[in-house]
């Protein structure tokens, strides 16, 4: 366009707008925002708008509705609008006197959209002056939209692991008794070929035989009934064990097994007596349990219980017998593979392995590809086992390849609504962009997964409720975390924990520039800015149009990196 014709419609426009409107020209001096660059805050984009007509700026029969206007390509959102008047006008508005001037302020909360990232607060004017409708251009009156906590993201978060339930020891026992006549303690072949018996011993020699089993020990425990008298019962008591113990000893040597063997013996058992009796049918049960309770001396016991001799002739009949015994209990410890045999195994022959080892086999890897085969071949082995679908969604999910990612975590879920899927799919949620609602939901079923803070730190930190994400990440290292103290303004744990990132990235030098501009410290700036752009240049120098940046523009060593 040539240049004349441009600045005469310039011109012509301004005679139009002064003539038109009277004295009615607004300028972007009379308006103030809050915030002065607008800030995205859990969604949503506040900004207060406070004006004021000076003397003689206001028409004293004009009518105007200002409403703020966010501009940002591909479209605007509008805001929150006002009406105004002047002191000749009938009406309900908030009246702006012609001769003293007036002010007003308005407030408008935006829904953020990404592409508000990049975009301008302007002022919009709908005036009315009697029977003329005057255009007025809109006015800019702010910069936006700081979106940091758009920096949040939900694909680096840790994902929570469905663990394994390996053991390298499994502790087996094996239990059986002796029964021994009343008033003896030889043993019978008849109990000693007794299925629990004969079995018992078997074990020593089962235990020999495979070298991945080890006796830790075997305890013996004698006892009499409480009935007759107590050097009695003593003597039978002590003699059930001597003959059990040797006997065991036997079939150590027999089965060529090594074990040491625990022995005590209980005179009289009360305690054996009280449990058997409690669980019975016995008729005035109650009545013998109160004798228990009322006499403490064995003798006496003894006696009263005598005395009930309808009931004691039951008593005789069904739990003495059962008091007159050794009881045998064997524990074997069941060592499990070496490391090196489960990652041999994992890689070579997996199906050698049972779904705890393979599991635990992935631990043993470094890789994350080395981690993703063995879940994939537990899939294949045990497709009805949750916990190696999960995982690998948790892998999809930190690659970005959220379409895998959603069908590993739909798979995982219909096996098991467990709390660590859960946690994950809060995670994915917040990835893909699902409504609030819906990652809560996830998130409350979620309650003691391992992840579940990190992934409640980074909700925490889309709906704006900084110092509660603060608080869920408490002492994890992450971008994340820094980010929830760096919007919460503690600036300087914000830095330590940046600072004290295992593997940190383009993401995490920006953040420190952030950090920089926020405390004035150019220097950061442009370290955070130079490490960023070596660590990630396609990425630093997109994110470096920040607005929180905007004040050092202007500096050359700044604007140099911004380029």
């Amino acid at each position: 366009m040539n240049r004349k014709i441009s600045l005469s419609i310039v011109l012509t426009s301004m005679l139009l707008l002064t003539s038109c409107s009277g004295k009615f020209a607004p300028t972007s001096d009379y308006f103030t925002v809050t915030p002065q660059v607008l800030v995205d805050q859990g969604g949503k984009v506040p900004a207060t708008v406070d004006g004021t007509f000076p003397a003689k700026a206001f028409p004293k029969k004009g009518i105007v509705t200002i409403t703020p206007v966010l501009k940002y390509d591909g479209g605007e959102t509008l805001g929150t609008p006002i009406t105004l008047q002047g002191e000749k006008v009938t009406g309900n508005n908030k009246v702006i006197n012609n001769k003293a001037g007036g002010s007003f302020s308005v407030s408008s909360v935006f829904d953020y959209i990404p592409a508000m990232s990049k975009s301008e607060l302007y002022l919009r004017f709908t005036t009315s002056i009697g029977k003329k409708v005057l255009q007025i251009p809109d006015i800019k009156v702010a910069d936006g939209v700081i979106a940091t906590e758009t920096l949040a993201d939900a694909t680096t978060a840790t994902p929570t692991l469905s663990e394994d339930k390996f053991q390298r020891i499994i502790k087996e026992a094996h239990e059986a008794s002796i029964m021994f006549l009343i008033q003896q303690a030889t043993l019978r072949e008849s109990e000693l070929k007794s299925n629990g018996v004969a079995g018992f011993s078997e074990q020593f020699a089962a235990t020999a035989k495979d070298s991945s089993k080890q006796i830790t020990g075997i305890q013996v425990s004698s006892f009499a009934s409480p009935d007759g008298g107590m050097t009695l019962n003593e003597k039978l008591a002590e003699n059930r064990e001597k003959n059990t113990v040797g006997y065991l000893k036997k079939e150590l040597k027999k089965a060529k097994a090594a074990g040491s063997i625990d022995s005590k013996f209980t005179a009289e058992d009360w305690d054996g007596f009280k449990e058997l009796v409690s669980s019975s049918n016995i008729q005035d049960k109650d009545l013998i349990l109160r004798v228990l309770s009322m006499y403490s001396d064995p003798e006496k016991r003894e006696q009263e219980i005598k005395n009930l001799s309808t009931v004691y002739q039951n008593l005789a009949e069904d739990i003495l017998p059962k008091l007159r015994r050794s009881k045998m209990v064997l524990t074997v410890d069941i060592i499990g593979k070496t490391d090196e045999q489960i990652k041999n195994l994992a890689v070579n022959d997996p199906s050698k392995l049972n779904v705890e080892e393979l599991l635990y086999a992935s631990t043993l890897f470094g890789k994350v590809s080395e981690k993703e085969n063995i879940y994939k071949k537990t899939t294949e082995l045990f497709p009805n086992d949750y916990r190696a679908y999960n995982n690998l969604g948790g892998i999809a999910l930190n690659t970005g390849d959220m379409a895998q990612a959603k069908s590993y975590f739909d798979k995982a879920y219909s096996l098991s609504k467990s709390a660590d899927v859960n946690s994950n799919l809060a995670l994915y949620s917040m990835a893909t962009g699902a409504s609030a609602s819906t990652v809560d939901s996830y998130l409350g079923a979620a309650a003691g997964a391992t992840g579940v803070n990190e992934a409640l730190g980074i909700q925490y930190i889309k709906k704006g409720q900084y110092a509660k994400a603060v608080d869920s990440f408490g002492s994890i290292k992450s971008n994340n975390a820094a980010l929830a103290q760096l919007l919460a303004k503690d600036y300087s744990k914000a830095k330590s924990t940046l600072d004290a990132i295992a593997k940190p990235d383009a993401q995490t030098s920006y953040l420190k520039a952030i950090i920089g501009a926020r405390t004035n410290n150019k220097d950061l700036v442009v370290s955070g800015l130079k490490a960023a752009i070596s660590t990630n240049k396609s990425y630093a120098k997109k994110a470096a149009k920040d607005l929180e940046f905007s004040k050092y523009i202007t500096d050359a060593s700044v604007a140099g990196l911004l380029n």
